[in-house]
């Protein structure tokens, strides 16, 4: 089994191949998101398609596991964001009592970092979009400064925020990753680590990956340590 250091290393753009992921409105059309090197090309699935070769796998069930990486910062798919269920299912009051049975709070906050996925509940949750290519070229970084804002704010207000993209795999984990970074000053190491374990399918791409370590240099320099410990 390979380690979680062997694991961050292993990212590079070396590794970089074709990917495909479905996006579903709210509509219902799937529409198919394709990756060559720096090219990013959409269609629309016809109805009954086969499974392409390149990578992609059709799955048809629906990914409503929501990452805790804090009782106030969930982490999870489109699938998650427009499933009401989901969002209201957990009642925990994070900040005073808790009940019975400790679980994930109720969504006050959802953060969409996604390309082209629609917001579902406007009138339930106080929505964030920004529209992010799950690239690695894209520069993650630059939307760091917006995105924080927002989960600072739904933190302060004593709301629980869901960051989500289309996957909760990439652009969502990376922002995450970035915020632990630095509104604790953690390593790059240790908040993919909590981030990584809350939602094990986390994996940012290996160009958000190298910028996860810049930012880590540039905290460096600006604050002259970083939190490390568990």
């Amino acid at each position: 089994m390979h380690s979680l250091a062997q694991e961050i290393r292993s990212f590079s753009r070396a590794n970089l191949r074709k990917q495909r992921t479905r996006v579903t409105t709210l509509t219902g059309r799937r529409i198919i998101e394709t990756w060559r090197g720096a090219c990013l090309q959409v269609e629309e699935e016809e109805e009954g398609e086969a499974a392409p070769g390149g990578g992609f796998v059709q799955d048809l069930s629906a990914d409503l596991q929501v990452g805790v990486v804090k009782p106030w910062l969930l982490l999870g798919s489109q699938d998650a964001a427009h499933d009401l269920e989901t969002m209201r299912k957990h009642k925990v009051t994070w900040r005073g009592r808790v009940d019975a049975h400790p679980a994930p709070c109720a969504v006050t906050h959802i953060l969409n970092v996604a390309y082209g996925v629609q917001n579902a509940f406007l009138d339930d949750f106080i929505y964030k979009t920004i529209s992010i290519l799950d690239l690695p070229e894209t520069d993650i970084t630059s939307y760091f400064p917006e995105c924080f804002e927002f989960i600072e704010k739904a933190k302060i207000q004593d709301g629980v925020v869901l960051v989500h993209c289309n996957a909760g795999v990439s652009r969502a984990a990376a922002v995450v990753i970035g915020f632990l970074m630095n509104s604790e000053r953690l390593s790059f190491a240790r908040a993919f680590s909590l981030v990584k374990n809350a939602r094990p399918a986390a994996c940012p791409n290996p160009g958000f990956m190298e910028q996860l370590h810049r930012y880590q240099e540039q905290i460096l320099k600006e604050n002259g340590s970083i939190n490390d410990h568990d």
